[in-house]
């Protein structure tokens, strides 16, 4: 955690300008939380999006793109669901369980993370007026408990509002990409962030989910950063 904080900021936020959230970014364990499971697994992706990080630290550093990036394990408390949802923390990931989570204080980690992390997000995006939010996550070439391999290099989410999606998918598919739309995870049943921060403030946004094999090292990361920084550019200019 930062500072005792969920969440740390990475660039500076220009007013009227893009900002991005990685909520998915870190499997940071706290010291009083004990999940009871081994090392190795809280580098894979139950515990973290591989590789969110590096690319929302370099929209920041290298692009002008002000960040909001969560510093705890999704597997402590998942910030991209609802309160109430099971998964919020979750006791099963991908077919492992999570023994440390069976019984756990819920209410003590929503105060401790969740709320903390949601209410600052809304009062920075509050301050910042953005034209456009990203929000950027990754996923597995497959899931480890069995599936289909999934074929996109980057899928677009969105729930309602599609405006910003439908440029973006243009874009990235014009750069010889395979695009998702609303896969490999339907935005439809799972856009708690966006749905909070910028539908219900009739702000456009973009849900971006880039297959973790594009962006596992630093190379691939400041390629999507610079890929993601030019694409979303390209969407708030055509939104205005």
């Amino acid at each position: 955690m930062s500072d005792g904080r969920p969440f740390r900021r990475a660039g500076t936020a220009r007013l009227g300008g893009i900002i991005c959230i990685a909520d998915h970014a870190s499997n940071h364990v706290p010291e009083d939380v004990e999940l009871g499971l081994p090392s190795a697994l809280m580098q894979q992706h139950i515990a973290l999006d591989i590789g969110v990080e590096g690319v929302a630290d370099r929209l920041a550093r290298r692009h002008d793109i002000a960040a909001h990036i969560a510093t705890i394990s999704r597997l402590v408390c998942d910030l991209h669901r609802e309160e109430d949802d099971p998964a919020c923390v979750p006791t099963i990931s991908d077919g492992h369980l999570i023994p440390g989570n069976i019984g756990a204080d819920v209410e003590r980690r929503l105060a401790t993370y969740y709320r903390p992390y949601h209410a600052a997000l809304a009062e920075w995006v509050s301050q910042c007026e953005p034209e456009l939010i990203v929000a950027v996550h990754s996923f597995t070439p497959e899931l480890r408990s069995g599936g289909e391999p999934r074929p996109w290099q980057v899928g677009l989410l969105y729930n309602d509002d599609d405006r910003a999606t439908r440029h973006a998918i243009r874009s990235f598919a014009e750069e010889g990409l395979r695009v998702g739309d609303n896969q490999p995870y339907s935005g439809k049943d799972l856009n708690v962030t966006m749905n909070r921060h910028a539908e219900a403030r009739g702000i456009p946004y973009l849900t971006v989910e880039i297959r973790q094999d594009q962006i596992t090292d630093e190379a691939g990361q400041a390629r999507w950063a610079a890929l993601l920084a030019d694409v979303a550019n390209r969407v708030a200019l055509a939104l205005q």
